[in-house]
């Protein structure tokens, strides 16, 4: 029984280090400190607005199914 516990405290922890590298690469393209080569500054800023988005609607997603 506490195995299982362990398990999704693990589970919780490696989401919400995904969550929080995805929005820190995201705004970091926003802000055009971190650049793709050979893709126009505008193209990432865009992108990096969808994965804002897409982490937004995943975080709800979450805490729906919660």
């Amino acid at each position: 029984m506490a195995r299982q516990g362990g398990g999704r405290l693990l589970t919780f922890i490696v989401w919400l280090t995904g969550v929080i590298v995805s929005l820190a690469v995201a705004f970091g393209m926003i802000g055009k400190t971190l650049t793709i080569p050979f893709i126009p500054v505008a193209i990432t800023a865009f992108f990096g607005w969808v994965v804002v988005i897409t982490t937004i609607l995943g975080i709800i997603l979450v805490l729906i199914k919660i």
